[in-house]
């Protein structure tokens, strides 16, 4: 397993070691002590959700109130994804930074983005299935969004799919309708980097 800190702190992208023979494939897509010895801390479990989406599906960018927040762990079990990690920590000094990763089931790599941390991915296939582990269960009244066109933030989602076919993106109404960065904070919907980091220096 192999594990590179993504541009945005408090992220990163793990690759796993594959074990393949005529059988087909085995690995590790998560380990407890090499995880806490990345991180910091050990990952506190609350849920675990899988999401199947069709090619040009986006959804995010979504984050949570801290305290609790929720870390999440991502895979790509099945198809392609381009998994994006925003800072939309207020105070923070890459406060809009994102960072991506293509998550697939070829490389079957993951992404551990930590409280605090926004989240967002385009399926580059249809059936493109995600398995992510949250440390805190869902809860409408603290979880929020950002809209991920927001050309403040810029990502810079991919136009096709991994066949060549041009993708038609797909938003839900809740996404779609989503503030910007710069509305988030205005209306002080925002994590603040100094209780994200109180919060998390706690768990250690």
């Amino acid at each position: 397993m192999k594990i590179r800190e993504l541009g945005v702190s408090g992220s990163w992208e793990i690759t796993p070691t594959q074990h393949g023979d005529e059988r087909g494939v085995f690995l590790e897509w998560f380990k407890e002590p090499t995880f806490a010895e990345t991180v910091g801390h050990r990952f506190n479990l609350a849920q675990a959700n899988c999401s199947v989406s069709s090619a040009g599906v986006l959804r995010g960018i979504h984050f949570a109130d801290v305290p609790p927040g929720q870390a999440k762990y991502v895979t790509c079990t099945k198809g392609a994804v381009l998994d994006v990690v925003v800072d939309v920590r207020n105070g923070s000094p890459t406060l809009g930074k994102w960072a991506s990763v293509l998550l697939d089931d070829v490389d079957r790599r993951a992404v551990y983005l930590s409280e605090g941390l926004g989240h967002a991915f385009l399926s580059l296939e249809d059936d493109s299935t995600v398995m992510y582990l949250c440390s805190s269960g869902y809860a409408p009244g603290r979880e929020h969004g950002i809209n991920p066109l927001d050309p403040e933030v810029g990502i810079e989602w991919p136009t096709r799919s991994l066949s060549g076919q041009t993708l038609e993106i797909k938003l839900s109404e809740k996404d779609r309708v989503a503030p910007s960065l710069a509305e988030a904070s205005r209306v002080g919907l925002l994590p603040q980097y100094s209780e994200v980091r109180k919060w998390i220096d706690a768990l250690g």
